[in-house]
């Protein structure tokens, strides 16, 4: 079986094979760019490793995990315009490179390969479900996070259930279509969605902390970011949910400066985290979801030996914070 490293390779061998030197060039580049600029591929990368899990050749999924990796970039791709994020892996986003309907056109084609991408898929008709219905709950997710911009009171339910739509579901569903490719059990098929959902919640909620307590080194972005754009977190909501009159008038005080210093707006948030212990609260509901992941995946009816490779992935997403 490969590793998380080895499958890496071979999605990104794979993108470089891409066809996407057609014309009109403004379609083309900014794809070839987003592709380009990196990332981390776990959604191929799992929809791989659940292939092997379940004894088929990693092979019969790699379109199908080549169109969900293309898909996530250009959901990303048009995460950036609607957030109007600069900076995408270090480098400039796509509609600030070239503009934002240029953008749009591309992130639109991006959708429209990784569908074709699917197609090529084997038991096509069970990962088309899936996959649409995914693609369809992220849209849900990215409205909702849009609304939450305009709203002053959002629970801490709303917020778990934005981010399920938003980025877990992609996660579980990379595992699900690589399970439905291998012909696995429905069992098994529910087994590990409810791990890749679990997986997803924490790995987002991991953001969310990282981007307030994380080592800059490691994390790869600067700290503080959610805390200046005041992004509505796990860590800002739960603070709110807690906090006295004063902390909360303090906090308000923040999110409505418009001229600030930075490191002055970041310093003063972090410090009301760290009164009402947010960054513990953060941790354990991150393990709780950790756990519940943990315990999906003890459930799936497969060998022990053959859970390794998943299990050491997992366990390094994991210790990003613990």
């Amino acid at each position: 079986m490969h590793n998380d490293k080895e499958f890496q390779i071979i999605i990104n061998q794979a993108l470089e094979k891409l066809s996407l030197d057609n014309q009109p060039d403004n379609l083309y580049a900014p794809i070839k760019y987003t592709i380009e600029i990196g990332g981390k591929r776990i959604r191929p990368i799992l929809c791989l490793m659940a292939t092997e899990l379940f004894e088929a050749n990693y092979q019969e999924a790699l379109n199908a995990a080549i169109g969900i990796e293309i898909f996530h970039n250009f959901t990303l791709l048009h995460d950036d315009i609607m957030d109007k994020a600069d900076m995408r892996r270090g480098k400039p986003s796509v509609h600030c490179q070239w503009n934002e309907n240029i953008a749009l056109l591309s992130g639109d084609a991006m959708s429209v390969i990784a569908y074709k991408y699917i197609a090529e898929s084997k038991n096509l008709k069970g990962i088309l479900n899936v996959f649409s219905d995914t693609a369809l709950k992220i849209c849900e997710g990215q409205q909702y996070d849009m609304d939450f911009e305009k709203t002053d009171n959002v629970s801490v339910e709303q917020y778990l259930k934005m981010i399920e739509l938003k980025t877990a579901v992609l996660i579980a569903a990379s595992l699900v279509i690589g399970a439905i490719t291998a012909n696995a059990s429905k069992e098994d098929q529910n087994n590990i969605y409810e791990f890749g959902i679990n997986l997803g919640m924490a790995f987002q909620l991991q953001d969310d902390y990282l981007d307030t307590y994380g080592d800059i080194e490691k994390f790869g972005k600067p700290i503080g970011g959610d805390i200046v754009a005041n992004k509505k977190t796990f860590l800002l909501i739960k603070a709110l949910e807690l906090a006295n009159d004063e902390m909360v008038n303090s906090i308000d005080f923040w999110l409505e400066l418009k001229k600030f210093n930075k490191e002055e707006k970041i310093s003063a948030i972090r410090n009301i985290y760290d009164n009402l212990a947010i960054a513990e609260i953060s941790k354990n509901l991150i393990k709780n979801y950790f756990l519940k992941a943990e315990r999906a995946l003890d459930s799936i009816n497969v060998l022990a030996d053959r859970k390794n490779v998943l299990e050491n992935f997992y366990k390094s997403l994991r210790y990003r914070v613990f």
